[in-house]
């Protein structure tokens, strides 16, 4: 049983002007701006603190945007197109810094090592191309699989890089030497999303087949729990800034808020019960203001969401 009470949940707002689905929310925890993008080529920032106000257009670019991802300390903004490689918005200037071309393929995920000055590009050829942020040139190109890499999540401290793919599978990489370390089958179809637990103990992984994997990371990555989550593909989870909670959201147009220490299921925020998106969510992100939570759909809509206990 879950210690946590069942938060409450309340929509502060809705976030209109992009004119076809919305892929990517990205931002950096405790900062008042957030980024979207989508099928459109259009790159909008918010405010968290006035969801209520209009988005700002940042970028318009010529194909769909499927990751972004915020650097803070440069102001830097990374797009991952759709067949472009990738491309660098400097967002004081508001002007194209770097451009990066990459193998003819979709930017599924985009993960940042500050340690390593490395940016990690999943590919939609099976390809994981890392490149240096200092000049955002490519490194290395490393293929993994014959189907695309959908999503990355890093564990600095073990120094490890989890891949997961279409094929079914995720890899483990040792972020050095960029060998797979251990190769984790369990999903029934492909794996969408991943993230570290805020504690570093627990792999989570999601994907089409709808089901919850935890995974033991000190076990060798051996499976922890597996819940059927979803009705339909679960897109993405993302955990809470204090690490109490978890979300999930997926194309069955639900999101979910799941106890982060018991894996328990808190709350189901969708259209009937709370005016949720009417299409498939595509992605979330935590800004760490105000317990806020932010939502992206097909249904070319953001939603900024208020949970409170």
């Amino acid at each position: 049983m879950s210690s946590l009470p069942r938060p409450q949940v309340h929509k502060l707002a809705t976030l209109t002007g992009h004119r076809d689905c919305v892929y990517a929310v990205a931002g950096t925890i405790g900062q008042d701006v957030f980024y979207s993008a989508g099928a459109d080529g259009m790159v909008a920032a918010w405010s968290v603190e006035k969801p209520e106000h209009d988005g700002e257009l940042v970028a318009k670019v010529d194909n769909s945007v499927y990751a972004l991802l915020h650097l803070p300390e440069r102001n830097l903004l990374v797009l991952g197109h759709n067949f472009q490689g990738i491309q660098v918005i400097d967002l004081v200037e508001k002007k194209l810094a770097y451009a990066t071309a990459l193998p003819s393929a979709p930017v599924f995920d985009l993960v940042h090592a500050p340690a390593q000055q490395r940016l990690y590009v999943a590919l939609g050829d099976g390809t994981l191309a890392v490149l240096r942020t200092s000049d955002f040139k490519v490194e290395t190109l490393v293929r993994l699989s014959d189907k695309s890499l959908r999503c990355l999540t890093l564990h600095e401290e073990r120094g490890e890089l989890a891949v997961g793919g279409s094929d079914w599978q995720v890899r483990v990489l040792d972020t050095h030497s960029l060998e797979v370390k251990y190769v984790i089958k369990g999903a029934t179809n492909s794996v969408f999303t991943a993230a570290y637990s805020p504690d570093g103990r627990y792999l989570l992984t999601a994907g089409r087949d709808a089901h919850l994997r935890i995974w033991d990371v000190a076990a060798g990555y051996q499976e922890h729990r597996s819940i059927i989550a979803h009705m339909f593909t679960i897109n993405h989870l993302a955990f809470s800034p204090d690490g109490k909670l978890f979300a999930t959201c997926s194309m069955d147009k639900s999101i979910k808020l799941w106890d982060a220490a018991s894996g328990d299921l808190l709350r189901v925020v969708d259209r009937a019960r709370h005016a949720g998106h009417g299409t498939s969510v595509n992605k979330l992100f935590w800004p760490g203001r105000q317990n806020r939570l932010v939502s992206c759909s097909d249904d070319r809509s953001l939603a900024v969401w208020e949970i409170y206990s």
